[in-house]
């Protein structure tokens, strides 16, 4: 496969265009007067030189797609003044040629309708000028073609490129979703292994004593059983010093509830480090019957509340009262008492 970059093709069709030229110059001596295609091949050279500069924008600006279709209006006009119409003047039109090389450029460059315009008055003047089988002769109709062609390739490249686009954004995130499913299944192995090392212990009691456990037992299945389901619903509330904590506080007879709500995902690792840190020493000091450990909203200046419950001892207040409210804020900046 053949590819050209930028800065060639700018050569190749800076090579073509000031052919153009060259090829007119030798036959100035066919004019009338030479200045007025000189003034044309000046003109033509500017704005052939403003169209292929390097460092221009694929799109060619308003300003300059304008200038450009000045330029192929008044350049026919200065050379066919100084020429005979029905003489065989060869190649002293050249400004033929060079005005579809010039409106070729400002098509490719996004503006097709100041090419087409252009390559139209191009055509329209060149009939009323030499006629129709004249104007065909001097190769209007290959100006035509090249404004023709270089439309369709320039749709055609820039339909490839935003289809090329969408199947690389479509690409990123597939990419994205693979990853994605393997950091879940990662995750998932690592749950489940850490679940099988963690449930092991109990289960081989179990099997041993044939489902017969005694109340200490008991107490450490139930306790498991809740360690395993704060696993589930804890998520980024959990690191080994808050597990021990937990650990500790339900063993003490604390029952304890562990609900991520996701909003904690966009911590950085140290600021997160901080706030469990201080959920893991909230745990470890309570002395409630009961302990709700929640994330916050994620519009929140807080990122864990910690609410404990005790049965009230009053008997004219039954039921609950708060033993410990506590709202941990995302960013750490001090120990938490």
């Amino acid at each position: 496969m053949i590819s050209l970059n930028r800065y060639t093709m700018i050569a190749l069709a800076a090579a073509f265009s000031f052919y153009h030229v060259v090829r007119g110059m030798l036959t100035l001596p066919q004019a009338d007067s030479p200045w007025p295609s000189i003034a044309a091949m000046v003109l033509y050279l500017v704005a052939t030189v403003l169209a292929l500069w390097p460092s221009s924008p694929t799109a060619m600006p308003l300003w300059l797609a304008a200038f450009s279709l000045a330029a192929a209006v008044s350049v026919p006009l200065l050379v066919t003044s100084q020429l005979d119409p029905t003489a065989n003047n060869g190649y002293a039109t050249w400004h033929v040629s060079a005005i579809g090389t010039l409106m070729t450029i400002t098509v490719v460059r996004r503006r097709e309708l100041f090419g087409w315009i252009g390559v139209g008055f191009l055509t329209v003047q060149s009939i009323v000028w030499c006629g129709v089988g004249t104007s065909m002769e001097i190769g209007v109709t290959g100006s035509l073609m090249w404004v023709f062609v270089a439309g369709v390739l320039t749709r055609s490249l820039a339909k490839i490129g935003h289809d090329a686009q969408g199947l690389t954004v479509a690409e990123q995130e597939a990419a994205k979703w693979q990853a994605a499913q393997d950091a879940h299944e990662q995750e998932r192995r690592a749950r489940l292994e850490q679940t099988g090392k963690r449930a092991l212990p109990i289960l081989r009691d179990i099997i041993l004593s044939s489902g017969e456990l005694n109340e200490s037992q008991r107490i450490e299945s139930r306790v498991l059983e809740a360690g395993l389901r704060d696993e589930i619903r804890g998520r980024r509330l959990l690191n080994d010093r808050v597990r021990e904590s937990v650990l500790a506080a339900r063993r003490r007879g604390t029952t304890v509830s562990m609900l991520d709500e996701g909003t904690l995902d966009h911590l950085r690792d140290s600021e997160l480090d901080a706030v469990l840190s201080a959920v893991a020493d909230a745990i470890y000091r309570t002395e409630a019957d009961r302990l709700i450990v929640r994330t916050a909203p994620v519009d929140s200046d807080v990122a864990v509340t910690l609410v404990g419950l005790s049965a009230s001892t009053d008997p004219d207040e039954p039921g609950d009262t708060v033993r410990l409210w506590l709202e941990i804020p995302r960013s750490m900046s001090v120990d938490v008492d």
